[in-house]
């Protein structure tokens, strides 16, 4: 039944697109057809790109022949990108904390919960001399406290403030040393706090993570548990998905990759490359027979703002 009500949607839609007037927003207004194979709730966010834009199209859902596109959009190969937007993350996360890590004499510190244990044991059979935690879902303080060597801090404070009580010893716990960063790999619900806990004592470690982190927050308010954690994202993006409402994070950031589909299609169907169309999900321009890498940079959270770093 859903399926006839979309298709029954989609056609109604198409007479009303071609009505609209022409959109100052769009690169130009000429009409796109589409052959899609995908789940239904994809199909609907097809659509509303598609009116939201005040596009002229034509589609088509039942075309066995078509490009299939995943329901899971966020780690799927859209068409016309080189890997899946989360991929694309991974990569750029991977190589700026493993393969170009600055401190040599230091080691990068993995926290990840039992869902992401996978991906967690992919870099440690590449990074097997790095550290690697998986933090279990009671009492994170307590492991966190384990984990950074604050107890000992503690107990060193202890044991000098008792050599002599008539002197006052300001104290502030230091983590262990051998930190270079802390990549993150876990959900938002858990991360909201364990996040601030790490940062309440390693301050001045850097933090990383995929967007993963965010994506069940409600808005960008929500993202002050992470504050000054690195995320490899767009500022188009970040732009995009803030000025839209009534919806979680990750509904937003699928409907935007989505358009950037659906805009870069419009390119190859009407040749116009020549307007050196940027996606909202990466940085580079769309040319010709190529697939796009996004080559994402890092976009440092920050309760002040939202600037690129």
């Amino acid at each position: 039944m859903k399926f006839s009500l979309t298709l029954i949607f989609a056609f109604l839609m198409i007479f009303l697109s071609s009505c609209n007037s022409t959109s100052p927003n769009n690169m130009e207004q000429k009409v796109i057809n589409l052959n899609i194979k995908t789940g239904d709730k994809n199909k609907n966010l097809i659509i509303e790109s598609l009116l939201k834009n005040e596009q002229k199209f034509t589609i088509n859902f039942q075309n066995e022949n078509a490009y299939f596109l995943e329901n899971n959009v966020l780690n799927s190969r859209l068409n016309y990108f080189c890997k899946g937007f989360i991929n694309d993350q991974r990569d750029i996360l991977e190589k700026i904390i493993f393969k170009n890590k600055n401190f040599n004499d230091k080691k990068v510190l993995v926290v990840y919960l039992k869902e992401n244990e996978n991906l967690a044991n992919e870099l440690k059979e590449k990074y097997p001399s790095e550290d690697y935690y998986l933090i279990n879902e009671v009492n994170f303080e307590t492991q966190i406290k384990t984990l950074l060597d604050i107890d000992a801090s503690f107990s060193r404070f202890l044991t000098l403030s008792k050599l002599d009580n008539n002197i006052q010893i300001s104290h502030t716990p230091r983590i262990k040393n051998n930190i270079a960063s802390i990549y993150f790999l876990m959900d938002y619900e858990n991360g909201k706090t364990i996040m601030p806990i790490f940062r309440s004592y390693a301050f001045d470690i850097d933090f990383y993570s995929s967007s993963e982190i965010f994506h069940d927050a409600l808005d960008f308010k929500k993202l002050i548990d992470f504050e000054k954690t690195y995320i490899p994202f767009t500022k188009s993006m970040i732009e995009t998905i803030a000025n839209e409402n009534n919806s979680i994070l990750q509904e937003k950031i699928i409907l935007a990759l989505i358009n950037d589909y659906v805009e870069i299609e419009k390119i190859y169907q009407h040749n116009l490359f020549r307007k050196n169309y940027k996606p909202k999900s990466g940085n580079n321009i769309v040319r010709r027979n190529n697939c796009i890498d996004r080559d994402l940079n890092l976009w440092q959270i920050s309760s002040d703002n939202f600037n690129q770093t």
